[in-house]
């Protein structure tokens, strides 16, 4: 692969085998192949995104989540087309119920760029468009009459897509019920498009009463631009909390330097890394794919280097759709004599006796 001088700001979004070929991201003979992918799975790069493959030191990082590569026709048996179960936690098209006190909602399915990694790519592109107003209606009755329902997540798709004036219509919407008392967005928006982010935006998530909190998806740190920078800092400074998402991915952030410096400069934007996520069984994602183990050490060795603030909790999805379980390093071990040895910061072992039981 080649990246091309073309100004990226003069572009549109790469949307086209022939979009990705004229931009010097894969060559012509390659065309065959990469039709057959985009009969299936969708693709979008954006200008910001175009412009920092051609200007960062290693352009691998950031073309390898975006642009489209010939692997993605390897389905191992492993690999689900839901890989979390969200149709079997659907009780309404736009709706996942999986947790009690928790819901999703997709009011759309259409994202600024399509991660090759999705867990959801099956579902996800331009064909997948929004809700109608008849399907948010039915959304919205679904969680009005489900008062467990302390927390609605906006997902998709990408619901920083939607134009302000719908975006507000759903966020208004959700503060008027009662019980719902936390309102989250999940978005690559800031990090792929942060131009987008305007006062205007902003201004639309102040008027909700609400705590109205917001969860980037950020992988590496040389996504974390200067403009992402100001467009992280408009929702700081506006008082909305900002959290990140990051997956974990293979010769793309599976190092223990390359996470702590992505962990440290998201910190320093005033984001809070919040989950370190196993890659999903999506199909056509193996060679993303980190073992287990490998990702138990490395959050292992995170601890060691970074602070909590810094330390993101490492999440695995159960295939199927059971939910999130933290793949937390065990720091302790027992022994024969009633002791439990503590595996410290440094690698040694320190004994800890557990106190007597009260008669």
């Amino acid at each position: 692969m080649t990246t091309s001088p073309i100004d990226a700001n003069a572009i549109r979004t790469l949307r086209t085998p022939e979009d990705l070929a004229g931009a010097g991201l894969i060559s012509t003979s390659e065309l065959i192949s990469f039709a057959m992918i985009a009969e299936r799975y969708a693709t979008a790069i954006p200008p910001a995104v175009f412009k920092l493959i051609q200007n960062v030191i290693n352009p691998d990082v950031i073309t390898r989540q975006f642009v489209p590569s010939t692997n993605e026709l390897q389905t191992t048996p492993e690999e689900l087309n839901d890989p979390i179960g969200d149709h079997n936690h659907s009780p309404v098209k736009g709706v996942v119920h999986r947790y009690l006190d928790r819901a999703l909602l997709m009011p759309t399915l259409v994202c600024p760029v399509y991660c090759r990694f999705c867990f959801r790519r099956e579902m996800v592109g331009p064909e997948g468009g929004a809700l109608t107003s008849k399907q948010l209606d039915e959304a919205f009755n679904y969680i009005r009459k489900t008062p467990e329902i302390w927390e609605v997540i906006l997902t998709g798709g990408d619901p920083l897509i939607l134009s302000n004036r719908r975006l507000m219509k759903i966020l208004t919407a959700l503060d008027d019920i009662e019980h719902v008392k936390i309102i989250r967005i999940h978005t690559r928006v800031p990090i792929v498009t942060p131009l987008s982010i305007k006062a205007d935006l902003i201004s639309a998530l102040k008027g909700i009463s609400k705590p109205v909190y917001v969860s980037i998806h950020c992988n590496h740190a040389a996504e974390l631009t200067p403009d992402v920078a100001r467009a992280c800092a408009l929702f700081v400074d506006a008082g909305i909390p900002l959290l990140s998402q990051t997956v974990l991915l293979k010769d793309i952030n599976d190092s223990v330097e390359t996470l702590e410096t992505l962990m440290r400069t998201l910190v320093t934007l005033r984001v809070k890394p919040y989950y370190l996520h196993q890659l999903d069984f999506a199909p056509g994602t193996s060679h993303f794919r980190v073992p287990l183990d490998k990702g138990q050490n490395l959050v292992k060795n995170l601890r060691s280097r970074l602070s909590g603030l810094a330390l993101p909790t490492y999440m695995l999805d159960i295939p199927g759709g059971a939910g999130k379980v933290p793949l937390t390093p065990n720091h302790s071990h027992n022994n024969s004599k009633g002791f439990i040895s503590i595996e410290g910061p440094d690698g040694h072992l320190y004994p800890y006796r557990p106190p007597a039981n009260p008669s």
